[in-house]
């Protein structure tokens, strides 16, 4: 029987890439790009469980899903450690490296 692709395997393992790289992006596009790789590897997997003889790929699936998580996880850990900076700190000082350096001084209690 000719297997052919799962329509969606490739595109999940590149976003699930792209959001272990967009974590750097204050973690909103890693958090986005996880969100749409996980939504599609379920419709894949959905596929694959329905027939998995007639498709091949399902490794890349797989693959890119544990990508996806892992992105995922990186991305909500930068975008959490993003709010409690500019909670403690403040935005303006995260601009300015003199400020920040000031406020840091001041939490250090120096």
């Amino acid at each position: 029987m000719n297997q052919q692709k799962l329509p969606n395997a490739t595109a999940v393992l590149v976003l699930g890439i792209i959001s272990i790289v967009g974590c750097c992006c204050y973690g909103i596009v890693g958090l986005i790009c996880g969100i749409i790789g996980l939504v599609l590897a379920k419709k894949d997997e959905a596929l694959y469980s329905a027939n998995p003889t007639l498709y091949s790929d399902y490794q890349n699936l797989k693959t890119g899903k544990i990508l996806c998580y892992i992105g995922l996880a990186l991305s909500a850990l930068t975008l959490i450690y993003m709010i409690v900076m500019v909670a403690t700190v403040g935005l303006d000082a995260m601009m300015d490296q003199e400020l920040m350096q000031e406020r840091m001084r001041d939490l250090m209690g120096q």
